[in-house]
């Protein structure tokens, strides 16, 4: 089966954004211990969210969100310089997903949507266990680690579209 047959991945409305939060505390505060409050930050209200839901049962499996515009260079400044740069953040895939591709096909579904966008550039903070995953998708890492606030090492990747 595919993905695309086992996951539906699409923008998530209104209605939609509690199961991205949903896989997001699950992936990124329960699992990894990351503060819930750092977590969910101002920055959720301004994004595109991207959610993708089993086919078989409706129930959330993974999601990403979009920053682009002033939004990004505010948070990203030393980053993100143009109104021209996506960036990709907060992927994640709930435990019974892994494995499937899905993590893979939702960077595509962000890198597709930021296309539609106008965007030309993806940039992303990855945790340094994930550089090989974001690298077999073309991104590449460049300057040194760094923690984002979470007490997770990260590096900087970009990627042109």
């Amino acid at each position: 089966m595919t993905v695309a047959q086992r996951y539906r991945i699409a923008v998530a409305g209104e209605r939609e954004l509690d199961g991205c939060y949903a896989v997001r505390r699950e992936v990124f505060v329960t699992e990894q211990g990351v503060p819930e409050h750092v977590e969910l930050d101002a920055y959720d209200a301004h994004a595109v969210h991207l959610l993708a839901t089993s086919q078989c049962d409706g129930r959330p499996a993974g999601t990403a969100r979009i920053l682009y515009g002033a939004v990004a260079r505010r948070k990203y400044p030393r980053a993100v310089t143009d109104d021209l740069t996506a960036v990709l953040g907060r992927l994640a895939v709930g435990r019974s997903a892994r494995g499937t591709g899905l993590g893979a096909a939702l960077v595509r579904a962000v890198e597709d949507e930021a296309r539609r966008l106008g965007l030309t550039h993806v940039y992303l903070e990855a945790q340094t266990h994930a550089l090989p995953f974001y690298e077999r998708l073309g991104y590449a890492a460049y300057g040194p680690e760094f923690d984002e606030g979470s007490g997770i090492p990260h590096r900087a990747m970009r990627r042109t579209l």
